[in-house]
């Protein structure tokens, strides 16, 4: 119980330790992109902070999977540095009588990392989604700004406004350009306003001006004078949130039959069994030659996870393009994997017993 305590205590703070410099590194990266999109106009400032909590909520299962295997590996490899390994051999035991107190303190991790995959990661990304949409109505709901030329999210249209009355109720001198394949349009006014409509949509309502209408292609065109016209903001908040594999729910995903959505699936279910996996591949290839170079083991520990990561990046494309089953492409890569640890752990006991055999 006493060795037991004691090395949950030990990985629990080597995963700590791992998981801040990780996190930090992370959101460091996310904070200077979104910064740059600030600067160049995709991104409110005030919404930078909002965003970058998102974005870390949608990497904390790879940041958490990673921060569990590098700190299994960082604690047994110390072990083997301490010569604590050779009281543990001396006393009995072997190497995967480390599967018990290892897979014991990851089980609780692994846990968290699935519901975190399955369900906080894509609640994330659809609120993320969605602030940006609500971002981009107010863009253009706001566009009516005096004196400076203004370009819609979508950029299809651009507003001119020359002033604002001093009530705020109205503005003069309105610009409006609009472009579409079909049709190019230039709409003057000497007033307009804008109104809201019962189910949410936004309007720049113009009076008392004129509309230039061009056919492109063509030496066609119309003037229209009217007393009243209406030019309708184009606000995703009308279309709603666009629903992508990635931003859906779990329950969505299931019932949708279809590649794209198994593969999506694949990824979530795939997080959580390769933190199981990659926590017992720590044990052996944590093993250090106390006459060797440090570095070789985490090396190759390092290798053997951007493998892993790789073919299950490579798995979930199969099976979005229909090459594999749902089925094939989650059970072969982990197996796969699996099937290293009893060549790993026979390797390493077998190197192990050479060295106190040397000794």
């Amino acid at each position: 119980m006493i060795f037991q305590r004691a090395v949950r205590r030990e990985f629990a703070h080597s995963t700590a330790g791992v998981f801040i410099a990780l996190f930090a590194i992370l959101v460091t990266t996310q904070l200077i992109r979104l910064l740059n999109e600030a600067a160049q106009g995709e991104v409110d400032p005030g919404a930078v902070a909002a965003l970058l909590g998102f974005a870390a909520l949608n990497y904390l299962p790879p940041l958490l999977s990673l921060s569990l295997f590098v700190a299994i590996l960082l604690t047994l490899s110390r072990s083997y540095r301490d010569s604590e390994m050779v009281v543990w051999f001396s006393s009995g035991l072997s190497l995967t009588a480390w599967m018990r107190p290892v897979f014991t303190f990851a089980l609780p991790l692994v846990v968290t990392i699935g519901l975190l995959s399955l369900f906080l990661s894509p609640w994330a990304l659809s609120q993320s989604a969605e602030y940006r949409g609500k971002l981009s109505n107010q863009k253009d709901a706001g566009q009516i700004s005096p004196g400076t030329f203004q370009e819609s999210s979508a950029g299809d249209r651009v507003i001119f406004v020359e002033a604002v009355a001093e009530d705020t109720t109205h503005v003069r001198n309105v610009f409006v350009s609009e472009a579409a394949p079909e049709r190019l349009g230039v709409t003057m006014a000497g007033t307009g306003h804008q109104e809201t409509a019962a189910n949410g949509d936004r309007f720049i309502v113009l009076q008392d001006g004129r509309r230039y209408e061009l056919d492109p292609g063509t030496a066609g065109f119309r003037i229209l004078e009217y007393a009243r016209y209406a030019v309708r903001l184009e606000t995703k908040e009308a279309r709603g949130i666009e629903r992508t594999p990635k931003n859906m729910p779990p329950l969505e995903l299931l019932q949708l039959d279809l590649p794209p959505y198994r593969a999506e699936l694949l990824w979530r279910v795939g997080m959580p069994l390769a933190a199981a996996v990659l926590a017992l591949l720590a044990i052996p290839l944590s093993f250090v030659n106390p006459r060797a170079g440090r570095s070789a083991n985490m090396l190759l520990a390092i290798l053997v996870y951007v493998i892993y990561n790789n073919l299950l990046t490579i798995s979930q494309g199969w099976v979005a393009s229909g090459q594999v089953s749902f089925a094939v492409g989650v059970l072969v890569v982990h197996l796969f994997m699996l099937l290293l640890l009893p060549f790993l752990f026979y390797h390493r006991i077998a190197m192990s017993s050479f060295l106190r055999l040397a000794r």
